[in-house]
């Protein structure tokens, strides 16, 4: 018969018991965090740190603060930066949805905000809001935005693709979705698209074909394929060789854009020369009475009246006041001028019109000789919070004091206003963001415009950014439709751009004066992005 164990052995007994337990219970928390992690792994702070400067970087690019000139080299590599963050491969830290929807809403947040900032200044400076609240206007604009490629990245990271190349496509697709959805929706505020940056370089070839949309899209793959690339690659024969097959037919689309743009477009008709006023009138001051109206009708009422030019360009509410407002004989004046039957010269002068009972237009009359009744252009797209007042933001813009109101739309195709031979297709403001739209004026290569006119009055953002911005966003229009474009704007960049994106003449900016050169026309056939975006929008793309 087994004797009972010593007092002191069951002591000991007891301890190991519980020594055991105490493991058990360590083994299963330590396998519990184990798997937490695996769940939810934890960002490094300089994640976060990198993509908020990618986003700052790519905005950038967009227009150098300095020089304003694009930069499509720090456009991919700041694009790049973001898609090493969530890429697939990633072994050290696993990427989860949320995550990559948190880096996609920094980077983008910071892009926007760092793009459109000088939004401040119209809110600010000119709006009288406080500064507080124009700040926090801004920022939460740019972070609703940037939802759009939050939601891109985070669905990209769920798919969790291992294929290199299908990771490629899909991200570029998914971020085109997002630059679509920006573009669009909500009456749509594209400014600041990554394409963009791409109005020089070896992507702007791509333009006549696809679009800046497309650009966007093309950029973003070779993005995601800059981030996945391995030290072995350098040794891949089949890396190299998708290495110069991509430069292969860069030069292909550039070299065909080139015999494009050399061919001969009939008719050759003689160059237009020009005169784009630039009045420079301070914002603060262009509405009112005592300072900013007069010194306008004078001043430019002085340079219709000096110009020699065959065309002679005024910028947007050159005239800041109805005609039943201006000093009686005022516009018959001018008028009278330009519609002389003997006369040379053509006007085309930006300046509100209507009542309050037919409604009020953001328009551009056009004068010319022997013609029965002046050319109008209303303008189509109009500014939300300047130009109309979304549903339930009234209470916002009546923290402003600026001039806002209820315009009414133009007509999405309008005709040209033809002088010597040329269709002049006038667009106001930011008219010449939305691509598709002023596509749809070239659905007949017979009466597609020959030159664009983009009349503009950015002063509201001071001495930004926005100016050179806007000056390349024209320049992305020359590119895809093959048209020059002339700007005649109130502060800058009143400019001459050719059909090739390139920028001829420019008066500089926030200075008072005229600008004067000559502009060569296109005709003929239409650029495939032209073609089909004028007959089925962006639905493609989509």
């Amino acid at each position: 018969m087994a004797s009972a164990p010593e007092p002191w052995q069951a002591s000991a007994i007891a301890y190991s018991n519980d020594f055991d337990g105490l493991q058990g219970a360590l083994s299963g928390w330590d396998s519990f965090g184990k798997s937490l992690a695996r769940v939810r792994p934890r960002t490094p702070p300089w994640h976060w740190a990198l993509a908020l400067l990618a986003g700052l970087a790519q905005a950038a690019s967009l227009a150098l603060p300095g020089s304003g000139a694009p930069q499509w080299w720090l456009q991919l590599a700041a694009l790049a930066a973001l898609a090493w963050l969530v890429r697939p491969s990633s072994t050290h830290h696993p990427i989860t949805w949320r995550r990559a929807a948190g880096l996609g809403w920094l980077f983008a947040t910071a892009w926007l905000a760092g793009t459109f900032w000088w939004l401040f200044i119209s809110m600010h400076t000119y709006g009288g809001l406080a500064a507080p609240l124009a700040a926090l206007a801004v920022l939460g604009l740019a972070a609703f935005l940037a939802l759009y490629y939050a939601a891109a990245l985070g669905l990209f990271s769920a798919l969790a693709l291992t294929h290199r190349a299908l990771a490629a496509i899909i991200f570029a697709a998914l971020w085109l979705l997002a630059e679509l959805a920006r573009g669009l929706w909500w009456t749509g505020f594209p400014w600041g698209a990554s394409g963009y940056a791409h109005v020089e370089g070896p992507l702007a070839a791509l333009a006549r074909s696809v679009g800046v949309y497309g650009i966007c899209a093309i950029a973003a793959a070779l993005a995601m394929l800059l981030a996945q690339l391995r030290a072995s690659d350098l040794r891949n024969r089949r890396a190299w060789a998708l290495l110069a097959a991509v430069v292969a037919a860069l030069g292909v689309l550039s070299w065909q854009r080139e015999r494009a743009i050399a061919a001969p477009h009939p008719p050759a008709s003689a160059p237009l020369t020009l005169a784009l006023l630039q009045g420079n009138i301070p914002q603060d001051e262009k509405f009112q009475p005592g300072s900013g109206v007069p010194t306008a009708l004078q001043w430019y009422r002085e340079q219709l009246h000096r110009a020699t030019a065959q065309l002679v360009v005024a910028p947007e509410t050159a005239l800041p006041l109805l005609p039943q407002q201006l000093p009686p004989g005022y516009l018959p004046a001018i008028e009278a001028q330009y519609r002389a039957a003997q006369g040379t010269q053509a006007l085309l002068l930006g300046i509100p019109l209507g009542d309050l009972s037919l409604g009020y237009t953001n328009s551009v009359l056009g004068f010319q000789p022997g013609q029965s009744a002046p050319y109008r252009y209303d303008k189509q797209h109009l500014v939300p919070f300047g130009e109309f007042i979304p549903p339930f933001f009234r209470w916002f813009t009546e923290l402003m004091n600026i001039p806002l109101g209820d315009f009414s739309r133009g007509a999405l195709v309008q005709p040209p206003f033809v002088w010597r031979g040329e269709r002049l297709a006038p667009n106001i403001c930011y008219e010449d963001l939305f691509g598709e739209e002023l596509g749809a004026r070239f659905a007949a290569a017979a009466s597609a415009p020959t030159v664009l006119v983009n009349l503009s009055n950015i002063g509201w953002f001071g001495d930004s950014l926005a100016i050179d911005q806007h000056l390349h966003i024209s320049r992305m229009r020359t590119l895809e439709f093959e048209r020059p474009m002339v700007r005649a704007t109130n502060t800058g960049a009143s400019a001459i751009i050719d059909h090739q994106g390139r920028v001829t003449h420019r008066y500089p900016s926030h200075q008072r004066g005229v600008l004067t050169g000559e502009v060569q026309g296109r005709s003929g056939a239409v650029t495939p992005y032209a073609w089909w975006v004028s007959r089925f929008g962006l639905w493609p793309l989509w």
